[in-house]
């Protein structure tokens, strides 16, 4: 195995339940090694860009406008298998579908409200960690 790098967002329901601690360390206690992380809080413009793969599906516009309703917290995370290992920490997509004890199944009130990104695959967690931060900010 390699080491790799993914994208975490903390997402807007996330800090607004004031949740990001708590994530946090459970991302940390999992054996990622946080190389960056910021809050912001992205424009529709922004979101938009960030989520231009899925222009065109149902959920798009819904999507850049959950992601733009208030602050976020990007992380820059790395480990071997970090973006496996990152999926099945957090869970299925819909937390009634994700297994007992993931981040989504715990915290997340919906499909749309899932408290958390993660990229998909190695090739996009790459793209997704610079998207938000350049090079000089991973440490």
């Amino acid at each position: 195995m390699s080491v790799e790098r993914t994208l975490a967002i903390l997402k807007p329901d996330c800090v607004r339940k004031n949740l990001q601690g708590e994530i946090l360390a459970r991302i940390q206690k999992a054996g990622f090694r946080v190389l960056a992380l910021k809050q912001t809080r992205l424009t529709t413009e922004t979101a938009g860009a960030f989520y231009a793969v899925h222009k065109g599906r149902p959920f798009y516009n819904g999507l850049v406008e959950f992601m733009s309703s208030g602050p976020c917290v990007p992380l820059a995370l790395e480990k071997e298998n970090a973006v496996a290992d990152f999926r099945k920490l957090i869970g299925a997509t819909d937390p009634k579908d994700a297994e007992a004890g993931t981040i989504r199944k715990l915290f997340a009130d919906n499909k749309g409200e899932n408290i958390v990104h993660g990229s998909d695959s190695p090739e996009n967690g790459r793209m997704e960690v610079a998207f938000f931060f350049s090079e000089s900010e991973l440490v």
